[in-house]
This record gives structure tokens, C-alpha cells and sequence, in this order.
């Protein structure tokens, strides 16, 4: 299986004889780095949106599916953390767009290692020092979070591990923007914590992520090479699972890019407490969000809304309008209140007394306990026939949910933003509308591995007419 390496020592103890490892002059100096982050594939434009209108730089959108790239001084990288279409955040040490990898594997991994020691570590290891300060020490992770998380979770994992596009099982949950597998392989490692001065050690692990099948090395291989150099340069200590800096080698064809991890666990995770078996995303949800562009007052409906993420995203995000959350499944709806719960009571500790604008009921999908033409925007994560419900299923309940959204959607100004993976029978649905609905844009996205369609639709000015409801 693929190979994570690591390595530990005090940063303040670097070789002084190496004046790339210095860590910078001091902590004050205000320096621009790159920022690089993972973000839902498909959701590349949608973040860079945000980033221009909350730090008002240019993102860079990356050729490799599902990353963006953009520049930031440390003044403002507290910013960053605030982002809300971002999943993993790293600062770039150094990028290559056309990397030229030798013919044999030997060579290649020869020469990653030799890369190690040439690279200029300097700023990447300032903002990663002043990016610990900035945020509370949640603790250390556990190792191998990301192959233990649950299988069933679509889009819960991080980027913890290496992953290799030609070995992925289509079912198994990858990281947005890596189709990949992903494991963890714990390397041996010293149990003592501390050197022989009694000083506190600083660890750290690589972590490869690789893409492409013209490559003559594996990622396991690529990371064992260059976290042995990395190793040898710093003369740090090999840890996977209590590190405190993780190296990222991300490989995509010929594009390699070094980078430091800033966050320690996906932030897609930040509103869910207690997950269901298709738990979508935080990041995801509010791609949807934004597709649809929540305005002031809207009535926003997720008819099938699981444990409750798009209307929890947009009741936080997009607070000046009104969520309704609704399932047919009680343990969804329970699922929802306790997540609801869990944010109110978050806000409380903080000293924040106002409530969330979202309200949740238990009720049948196809006969919404609400006034016709009431609703502006209608927003869900329909059954994909595979975790949840079966394709079968779906030639039914697609055209009976779609008209029932129709009859509750406002004529000539109402929206939908709809996620599934069942292309063909939600196109089918759409087809037998009577003209209800008309598609004005899809964005193909990767959930779990699978490859899905959020579909906006406009409610179009036709009258809506009584037709056969749920069987």
C-alpha cells in the first residue's frame, strides 16, 4: 500500500549551515506567499469567486481537477481559515507546471531526492509557524483518520494519505479532486519524545498524492524517496501519526507542487455533528448555495435534506434567508435537530444569542405540507439509487418529487439546484415535466468517488396542473 514518511525535530534547531532551512528573520515581517487549497472538483470557479470577493486576489485554477491556487500576505492569513468553498489549505514551498521526470524510475526518485534540499523552505516554514499560532491546538491527529473513516460517509476523509488515479474502486469515498485510492502505512518509528537536550521534538510526515499514468514510479515510492531525503536534510524524525508538519508531494501528470499543510483535518467537516450514510460535504453545500445566489428574504426548501448540511451551511452563510429542512426518514430529521442543536449551542458558548433561520419537519416528499407557488429556491441531495434508495425506486419518485417541487416553487422566478448521480433518470423526469422546469446549468462533481450532476433548473412561467401524486 502506499507509503506516508515522516520525520520530527525542533524547527528552531535547524541546520544553521543551510540557509534555505531558516525559518525567517522575524515572526513580524509581513511576507506573500501562495496559498494553494483542495475544493469540490467542479466548485474551482466558485472558489476563486469567493476568494476575490473575501481577500480580493486572483485565484489561479489549477489543470489538476479540484485545487486553486492564489497569493496572500501573512497579515491577512487568518482570512483564509474563513473561506467557506475550501476543504484542505497548504502554502506552497515550490511549484513546477512542467516537470520533467526522467525515463527510468530510478533516476526519477534519485532526483526527488536530491530536490529536498534545494527547495527554499524559508517562507512555507514561517507561515506554517505563524499559521500554529493562529489558530487554538485542537490536539494531535490520529493516525490513519482518513482510511478509517466511515466507508459509507459520502465526501467525510481528508487528505491524509497517498492516492493513485488507476487504482481506484468507482464506490470508495476519495478525496474531492483526487480520484484515488486511499490508505495509510505506518513506517517504524522512535517511541521517545524528546531529544537528548530534553527539548520538545517537532514531527512531521510526507504525504504524496499523485496523478497520472505516465509516471514509472509509484506515490508509496515518491513519498519513501523524498520524506528519506527531507529526513537526511532537516535530520528530523519519522512520525505518521502524531506529526505536526505534514510535507505535501502532489503530482499530477507533469505539474508537481511542494507544499505544507495548513489545516489538520478537512474543513468541510465544521458543521456536522452527527452524520448520516450520505452526509454531503459542508464545501459542496455551499457550491449549491452559491449556484443559486440566496437573496434577502427567500424561502429556501430541502425537501430531502439527510442530516440537514445545505440549509445548516445556508442558514450560517446566507443568514438573511429562511431555510426549511425536511426528510420522511425521522432518524434524518432527528439527525438534522441534533446538528441544529449542536451549532446553536456552539454559538452560545461564544456568547452569541441569535438563532439559526431554519425550522425542520418530518413529511411526505410528495406532498409537501406547503402553499402552492410559496417557495423561491429549492436546494437537495437527491437518492443516488447506490447508499440510499435503488434505481428502480427513482423511475417513480424522480417525476412525483419534481412535480410536487414544481407545484411549490414560485412560477417565472423560482429556482432549484438539485445533486445526483442517476443522470438518466433525473434527465427522463425532467423531460416529462410539461415544460415545469428548464435546465440552465450543470456542474459535474465527484462525491465519494462518484461522479454526480448538480443540475440548476429555473421554474419556468407555466401554469402547474394537478397531476398524479406519489404511489
Amino acid at each position: 500500500g502506499p507509503l506516508i514518511f515522516g520525520a520530527a525535530q525542533m524547527i528552531e534547531l535547524l541546520p544553521s549551515s543551510s540557509p534555505s532551512t531558516e525559518i525567517g528573520t522575524t515572526s513580524g515581517d509581513i511576507i506573500t506567499v501562495t496559498i494553494g487549497a483542495t475544493v469540490p472538483t467542479g466548485f474551482e470557479h466558485t472558489a476563486a469567486e469567493e476568494i476575490k470577493e473575501k481577500i480580493g486576489v486572483d485565484a489561479r485554477i489549477s489543470k489538476d481537477r479540484g485545487r486553486v491556487f492564489f497569493p496572500i500576505t501573512t497579515d491577512k492569513l487568518f482570512q483564509v481559515h474563513l473561506l467557506r468553498s475550501v476543504d484542505n489549505l497548504f502554502v506552497v514551498v515550490e511549484e513546477y507546471h512542467h516537470y520533467q521526470f526522467k525515463e527510468s524510475k530510478e533516476e526519477t526518485l534519485m532526483e526527488l531526492q536530491q530536490l529536498a534540499s534545494t527547495l527554499p523552505w524559508t517562507n512555507a516554514l514561517e507561515v506554517w509557524k505563524q499559521n500554529g499560532t493562529l489558530k487554538k491546538k485542537k490536539g494531535h491527529r490520529r493516525g490513519g483518520n482518513t482510511a478509517k473513516s466511515k466507508p459509507n460517509c459520502e465526501g467525510v476523509g481528508g487528505s491524509m494519505a497517498s492516492t493513485e488515479q488507476q487504482e481506484l474502486p468507482q464506490e470508495n469515498s476519495a478525496p474531492e479532486g483526487w480520484a484515488g485510492d486511499t490508505q495509510a502505512m505506518e513506517t517504524s518509528t522512535q517511541d521517545s519524545d524528546e531529544t537528548g537536550h530534553g527539548s520538545k521534538l517537532i514531527k512531521f510526515r510526507v504525504t504524496c498524492n499523485r496523478a497520472g499514468d505516465k509516471h514509472s514510479f509509484s506515490s508509496n515510492e515518491a513519498a519513501r524517496d523524498f520524506g528519506g531525503a527531507v529526513q537526511e536534510f532537516f535530520q528530523w524524525k519519522a512520525d505518521m501519526t502524531k506529526f505536526d508538519i505534514e510535507v505535501l508531494l502532489n503530482i499530477h501528470n507533469e505539474e508537481v507542487v511542494i507544499g505544507i499543510a495548513l489545516t489538520e483535518e478537512s474543513l468541510h467537516r465544521r458543521n456536522i455533528s452527527h452524520f448520516g450514510p450520505t452526509t454531503l460535504r459542508s464545501t459542496l453545500c455551499y457550491g449549491m448555495l452559491r449556484l443559486c445566489k440566496p437573496q434577502a428574504s427567500d424561502i429556501i426548501l430541502d425537501p430531502m435534506c439527510g442530516t440537514g448540511a445545505i440549509p445548516l451551511e445556508g442558514a450560517i452563510e446566507f443568514n438573511h434567508s429562511f431555510y426549511v429542512a425536511g426528510d420522511n426518514n425521522d432518524m434524518a430529521v432527528n439527525r438534522t435537530v441534533n446538528n441544529i442543536c449542536h451549532i446553536q449551542k456552539r454559538r452560545a458558548d461564544k456568547g452569541s444569542m441569535s438563532g439559526l433561520p431554519i425550522d425542520t419537519v418530518q413529511w411526505d416528499l410528495c406532498s409537501l405540507p406547503i402553499r402552492t407557488s410559496s417557495v423561491d429556491i429549492i436546494i437537495t441531495d437527491m437518492p443516488f439509487g447506490k447508499r440510499m434508495g435503488s434505481r428502480k425506486k427513482n423511475w417513480d419518485l424522480y417525476p412525483s418529487c419534481l412535480r410536487e417541487m414544481a407545484r411549490v416553487c414560485r412560477p417565472g422566478s423560482g429556482k432549484a439546484v438539485l445533486l445526483t448521480q442517476d443522470k438518466k433518470c433525473f434527465s427522463k423526469a425532467i423531460s416529462r415535466m410539461g415544460g415545469l422546469w428548464r435546465k440552465q446549468h450543470t456542474v459535474w462533481v465527484n462525491v465519494g468517488g462518484l461522479h454526480a450532476g448538480v443540475y440548476l433548473l429555473k421554474r419556468t412561467g407555466s401554469y402547474w396542473r394537478c397531476f398524479n401524486k406519489c404511489k
